[in-house]
C-alpha cells in the first residue's frame, strides 16, 4: 500500500488531504483514482488508512477509514556516521532508515577523505533529506528521520550527550561477550547513540574523546567491516531488541 506524510493541519476528523509534489505522484506516476485506499501518517502521530475521495489540480481529499498503530520503536536512535566516499552515505542512510534510525548525523572525523564544499553543502544535505524521505515511506515509518549537515565529533558528541545507551564499535576492541551483555540488556526507555567511523576507521585518540564521553567501545565480531556494513549489522541487532511484539 502506497504511504504519504502530512501535518496535522492536513487531517481533520474524518477527512485529511495531501498537497504538493506528493499530489503529482499520486495522479500522474501512480495512477490512482477516487475509492483506492492509501496510508497517510501525521509526523510523529497517528497512521491512518485512507480512501481517495477526489483528486484536484492541487490537493487529493481523503476520507479516513481508520486509525492505525504506529510503527516506530520505543525510543530514538542517532546514527553518527563517520562520512564515507562517494555514494555510500545515501545507501547507509536508505538502509538505517529501514531499520528504525530517528536521526542520522554525518561526521567530519581524521580520515574522512570527502571534502563537501561550502557552495554544495546544502543541496547534499537536501538530496540526503530526499533519500530519506523515500526511505521513509517505502519501509512504512511513521516519522521522517533527518539527517543533519556534517558535525566535527565535539558537536556530534554534544547532541547525544544526554543519550542513555551509546557504542561505538572499534576494530581494535575485543570481547564479544560484553557487546552481547550490553545488546541484551538495552533499556527499551532509553534513547540510543551508535557511532561508525569512516574508510580507514577511527584514529585512537578519536576514540579515546569519543569513551570519555560516555560511549561504550565494543567489538562486532573477529572480523573487520566496512563501514557501510558496520552500522547497519549493529543497527539491525539493536532493532530486533527494541521490536515489540
Amino acid at each position: 500500500m502506497y504511504h504519504f506524510f502530512v501535518d496535522e493541519d492536513q487531517i481533520s476528523g474524518e477527512y485529511a488531504y495531501i498537497k504538493g509534489s506528493d499530489v503529482n505522484h499520486i495522479v500522474n506516476v501512480l495512477r490512482m483514482k477516487p475509492s483506492e485506499e492509501l496510508l497517510i501518517s501525521v509526523k510523529g502521530d497517528w497512521d491512518y488508512l485512507c480512501k481517495i475521495e477526489e483528486i484536484e489540480n492541487d490537493r487529493v481529499n481523503l476520507k479516513v477509514l481508520e486509525s492505525m498503530e504506529q510503527r516506530e520503536l520505543p525510543v530514538n536512535i542517532t546514527l553518527l556516521q563517520g562520512i564515507p566516499k562517494s555514494d555510500k552515505l545515501e545507501m547507509i542512510i536508505q538502509k538505517a532508515i529501514e531499520l528504525g534510525v530517528s536521526e542520522i548525523i554525518p561526521v567530519k572525523t581524521k580520515r574522512v577523505v570527502v571534502k563537501i564544499e561550502e557552495k554544495k553543502q546544502a543541496s547534499k544535505v537536501a538530496r540526503w533529506n530526499a533519500i530519506a524521505e523515500s526511505a521513509a515511506k517505502q519501509s512504512k515509518r511513521s516519522i521522517i528521520p533527518k539527517v543533519s549537515e556534517p558535525k566535527s565529533i565535539d558537536n556530534a558528541l554534544e547532541i547525544v550527550k544526554d543519550f542513555g545507551v551509546k557504542l561505538i564499535p572499534y576494530e581494535n576492541a575485543d570481547g564479544i561477550d560484553k557487546t552481547r551483555k550490553i545488546l541484551n540488556g538495552i533499556d527499551k526507555t532509553k534513547n540510543i547513540a551508535v557511532f561508525i567511523g569512516p574508510e580507514g576507521g577511527f584514529e585512537e585518540e578519536e576514540v579515546k574523546k569519543i569513551n570519555k564521553a560516555g560511549f561504550e567501545v565494543i567489538t562486532l565480531g573477529k572480523r573487520i567491516l566496512r563501514t557501510e556494513t558496520a552500522g547497519l549489522a549493529l543497527l539491525s541487532n539493536i532493532m530486533i531488541r527494541l521490536e515489540d511484539e
